[in-house]
């Protein structure tokens, strides 16, 4: 069985060389073609159009950038929707709002197609590797399918029910990530500016109970200022975008999360959205350089006015 794969980015090019150089074969599509070169290597079939990619397949993965891109890809709102979808199983393995994907389900399912929603945790090294965490939701027989065809993608897959919620358990775990890479940064700036030996600060965080594989990664990239992109700070800011949307519409106080979202909004402004999101250090650098030298120095009192003394 050939299964489809649209949308060679960053994470989608090695997921999709993943299948391929496993022995899944394969039919890929990109928008910019050179894209599918490595695939093609790899023994994957290069459809020379959209239509192809559904001709010669029952499944069809998408890894697309957005709502728009989704939408186009499907011919969603044209009469090519229902000629691509019916009696194919749609993947959704993107980021989108979860209302977005719950009507793209129900479209659909109305033109006679099955559908998966399989957000996965993770950046390019782990999608390099084979080692995503797979969020999944939909029908349960379809998800099995699907959960069997994505082993090389994902060394661990959760089922979360129905649709949205592999996209909001997916919302979840990147509020935790984008609110701990932010803190991360900030140490690491804090220690800069205090002057302290920074490669002695990554030593004591690996050493210590809140070593992960995210603070080893991407306190690497603040030691050495390599901010090449794993995780560009330009979807961190559109994933910070849709957390916040998904706060609101549940009537959720999010602080930490909207501070995060003013500083990847600072980040992306000054010319670094295509950096990795270790990058956000940048914003507050700006932020520190802004302050005045005695409102830099004066404390904060609890309300967060700056007091003369704690006495």
């Amino acid at each position: 069985m050939y299964v489809g794969f649209i949308g060679l980015g960053v994470m989608g090019q090695p997921m999709a060389l993943n299948l391929a150089r496993t022995g899944i074969p394969a039919v890929v599509w990109n928008r910019t073609p050179e894209r599918c070169e490595p695939l093609r290597a790899a023994g994957a079939v290069v459809a020379t159009s959209i239509d192809e990619v559904f001709d010669q397949t029952r499944v069809v993965i998408l890894m697309l950038a957005n709502e728009n891109a989704i939408d186009a890809v499907l011919g969603r709102g044209t009469p090519d929707f229902a000629a691509r979808v019916a009696g194919h199983s749609v993947v959704h393995m993107g980021t989108t709002s979860p209302s977005y994907s719950a009507t793209l389900q129900d479209d659909i399912r109305a033109a006679g197609g099955r559908y998966v929603e399989a957000p996965v945790s993770g950046s390019r090294t782990p999608a390099e590797q084979g080692r995503l965490v797979g969020m999944l939701a939909g029908d349960q027989e379809t998800v099995a399918e699907v959960r069997a065809l994505l082993t090389p993608v994902c060394h661990e897959m959760f089922d979360c029910g129905a649709v949205p919620g592999a996209l909001l358990m997916k919302f979840s775990v990147n509020l935790f990530l984008i609110t701990m890479v932010t803190g991360l940064a900030e140490a690491f700036h804090f220690a800069d500016r205090h002057g302290l030996d920074q490669q002695l600060l990554q030593d004591v965080l690996d050493a210590g109970p809140m070593a992960s594989a995210v603070s080893r990664v991407k306190g690497q990239k603040l030691l050495a200022r390599d901010f090449t992109v794993q995780a560009a700070a330009s979807d961190v800011l559109k994933n910070n975008q849709l957390l916040t949307q998904a706060a609101r519409v549940a009537h959720l106080a999010s602080p930490l999360l909207d501070v995060c979202h003013a500083l990847y909004g600072e980040t992306v402004a000054r010319g670094h959205g295509g950096e990795d999101m270790a990058a956000v250090v940048r914003a507050l650098e700006a932020r520190s350089d802004s302050v005045p030298p005695t409102a830099a120095h004066a404390p904060a009192g609890p309300s967060g006015n700056t007091v003369a003394s704690l006495s």
